[in-house]
């Protein structure tokens, strides 16, 4: 148990100016050097331009977990990959591995006055930067960096021009042989036919790339830097030890899914759409693998019952890649549900579908998101099982990936209201975060102030009308008990019609040591993220698609909901619709014979007289009393083979197994359109970072594998100026990742031509 001091914890922020980095720490950076600050205590400190101290510190921060690597990247203004690479550099070739080599020209520029002059007067001639590289000797960006970077010099004569062309020396031009322009493909026939008379002693072939010129979809290879994070690459593999012999490896098989799904094929159907051999070229072989062999090495791996290990290994993974220093929580995590509808002929059981309002015969499943929004892992839910039940299994699995006792935040939409659930997700080291459900009372509006909150993007979060009180929710109504919880209330405008409405939000955290009350409705709005990634995934990964038509049967005393209960309890409901209007009817005789009209003489009613007008209204009663013994009668829940025969279920692992594919594929988009946002000037970036981003991979570009240890990838231009030079920042930050090839050790460089 942790000691409490006396004096109180110093500020994390003690200066203005500050950049926070996670919860505990934060950077000041000036013309004299940087600062870090550790809870508000002076850490380190380094000298302006010391580039080796501070991407030291930088390290010394990721090593001590004060903040994840997206926080402290974010704060020291460099992308996640390049601090991974500065760590890992450290690690393997000690401090001087992160010396910063001196920028600017290793030789002596040829860019002197006179060069520079010339190139001016040329330009000013009309001259393009291609006939000045040729007359003065320089290249074209040498040309461009001349007009750019210097200023023009007085306007000089035409004969001086002539005189100093004349007196430079043309510098001898290194001759660069062109790539060719889509040759043909390196020919892998010898191991296609080693392969199928099992003479080939591996797994699949290692991708060779020849020298190509203006390759369709070469933009593709950018996408590998960010496919790397999402760990599919490195698990599969630790997985999948035992594969038989093959042309195509495991390697080649992912990068082929993920690639075609980034270009807008996520189905198997979609690789005839791809012209094979261009795409052959993205994957280092002759030419990608067919529909049907795409289909047989899909089947082989999900028969090897591995796809639900290789799931949790990434989840794990990518839990790893989370932890921070921060001794309260190690990760906000979303969970919600999703049916997938069924439209065949088999007979599958029904799901009710929020998305289509009805029941409809489905597959449910349960999903695990990160607080980003970025799917980590989901489950195949049992058909029928609710919310509540799902998060209680996903506890123990939620543990074990996490491997501590460190808190997690878990949020969930009013479906997984259960006051039991929240108990036993507290008592587990789970925090919980959803919306209250039910009629409540009211907070006073007096309560109700402004509250502000700066999210990891540094957008500043406004809401004015927000409250704190703790409130008890009852978890047994014979026994009273009850458990405390922190609710935060907003009042907003209602969605029908004038006037305003409150609404509530239950969490179990501790306000002191993890959230404010801003932050609680932030991480709460921000489920709906997980709503996008499930609409996203509809519309551009075929997360619907039904990947595998084979079914197993159903377990026949399986007990599923009693289809004549609802018909039983349709009928009670009619009975005593009909009783009450009968006794309205009943009602109105008797006071109209009851009720003489003024200055007329009373009437007896007899016996007779009220049991006539009552009979109907008994006859309805008994019709109710039966009714209602009937629906009593009748069981809830009865086994699967009495309501729904031959009942059958979809197969679920191929569905799991196409699940990792595509998710890697959105995650891998999204980490690019971040790097685009944060790492390039591009203007529209917060608008328009995917569009972008899925132009990139379907840009064409040259392949030179010429160079010993390196895969040099030159995009052509992008349609514009802005976008051509965004994508050149991008390729900048993703060549400093150093990322090698699947399967090979080059190491992939990037770069864009330059508009001519």
């Amino acid at each position: 148990m942790a000691l409490m001091s006396a004096q109180p914890a110093l500020p994390i922020s003690p200066l203005p100016g500050t950049r926070p980095i996670g919860n505990v720490a934060s950077l000041l950076e000036t013309t004299d050097g940087g600062q870090v600050f550790l809870l508000g205590d002076l850490q380190f400190v380094w000298d302006a331009g010391d580039d080796e101290m501070r991407r030291l510190v930088a390290v010394q921060l990721f090593k001590r977990k004060v903040a994840t690597a997206e926080q402290i990247a974010s704060a020291f203004d460099i992308a996640a990959p390049t601090l991974w690479r500065w760590t890992r550099s450290m690690t393997q070739d000690g401090i001087k591995a992160l010396a910063s080599e001196k920028r600017g020209p290793k030789k002596p520029s040829k860019l002197t006055d006179e060069v520079i002059t010339t190139i001016h007067a040329l330009r000013a001639q009309g001259l393009t930067l291609v006939q000045i590289g040729e007359r003065v000797g320089v290249s074209n960006n040498t040309a461009n960096r001349a007009l750019k970077q210097y200023p023009a010099p007085t306007p000089p004569s035409t004969a001086t021009v002539a005189v100093v062309a004349q007196s430079i020396e043309p510098a001898p031009v290194p001759v660069q042989e062109e790539l060719p322009l889509l040759p043909p493909a390196v020919d892998r026939t010898i191991e296609r036919l080693a392969v199928s008379v099992n003479q080939h002693e591996l797994a699949g072939v290692a991708p060779i790339f020849a020298p190509a010129a203006r390759v369709p979809l070469a933009g593709m290879f950018l996408a590998l830097p960010a496919l790397e994070t999402t760990m599919v690459l490195k698990c599969a593999p630790k997985i999948f030890t035992d594969l038989s012999r093959r042309f195509y490896g495991l390697n080649t098989l992912i990068l082929e899914g993920v690639l075609r799904t980034l270009v807008g094929e996520p189905r198997t159907e979609g690789a005839t759409r791809l012209d094979p051999t261009a795409f052959g070229r993205i994957l280092g072989m002759d030419r990608a693998p067919e529909v049907k062999t795409i289909r047989r090495q899909y089947r082989a791996l999900v028969d090897t019952g591995k796809v639900p290990e290789l799931m949790s290994s990434i989840a794990f993974e990518r839990f790893e890649a989370q932890k921070n220093g921060d001794d309260s929580l190690i990760a906000v995590l979303y969970v919600d549900g999703h049916t997938r509808a069924y439209e065949g002929k088999k007979k599958i059981t029904k799901q009710h579908s929020t998305r289509l309002k009805m029941a409809a015969p489905a597959t449910e499943e349960t999903w695990v998101s990160a607080a980003n929004g970025d799917p980590l892992f989901m489950v195949m839910a049992e058909p029928s099982a609710s919310l509540v039940s799902e998060l209680k299994k996903l506890v123990p699995a939620l543990r074990a990936m996490i491997g501590d006792d460190r808190r997690m935040l878990v949020g969930f939409d009013r479906g997984g209201w259960s006051p039991t659930l929240f108990s036993h997700m507290h008592a587990a080291g789970f925090d919980v975060l959803t919306w209250r459900k039910g009629a409540t009372a009211d907070i006073a509006e007096t309560v109700f102030s402004a509250a502000t909150h700066v999210d990891e993007y540094g957008t500043t979060n406004t809401w004015a009308l927000v409250a704190e009180t703790e409130v008890e929710v009852l978890l047994n109504a014979k026994t009273g008990e009850t458990m405390r919880m922190r609710q935060v209330s907003q009042i907003v405008p209602l969605t029908k019609g004038e006037g305003t409405r409150q609404i509530h939000i239950l969490t179990t955290l501790d306000k002191q040591k993890t959230m404010d009350t801003a932050e609680v409705i932030y991480r709460m709005a921000a489920r709906w993220r997980q709503e996008n990634y499930f609409r996203f995934g509809r519309e551009r990964f075929a997360l619907d698609s039904h990947d595998s038509y084979a079914s197993t049967d159903d377990d026949e005393t399986r007990k599923v909901p009693n289809p004549a209960k609802n018909k039983a309890k349709l009928v009670m409901q009619n009975a005593r619709a009909q009783r009450d209007a009968i006794a309205n009817t009943v009602n109105s005789a008797m006071l109209a014979i009851s009720t003489p009209e003024p200055g007329g003489e009373g009437i007896m009613i007899t016996n007779q007289m009220h049991n006539d007008i009552h009979a109907p209204l008994v006859a309805a009663q008994a019709k109710v009393i039966k009714a209602e013994d009937a629906y009593q009668q009748l069981e809830a829940r009865v086994p699967l083979g009495e309501t729904l025969p031959e009942a059958q279920v979809l197969d679920t692992e191929m569905k799991r197994f196409t699940h990792i594919i595509r998710m890697a594929a959105f995650n891998t988009a999204v980490t690019l359109a971040r790097e685009v946002r944060t790492n390039t000037g591009y203007k529209r970036a917060k608008r328009e970072a995917h569009n972008l981003v899925r132009q990139i991979f379907t840009q064409s570009g040259d392949i030179d594998p010429t160079v010993p240890g390196y895969l040099d990838i030159t995009l052509d231009p992008m349609p514009t100026k802005a976008k051509t030079a965004a994508v050149k920042e991008l390729c900048q930050s993703l060549t400093e990742t150093q990322t090698r090839y699947p399967g090979t050790d080059l190491i992939l460089r990037y770069a864009v031509k330059d508009r001519l």
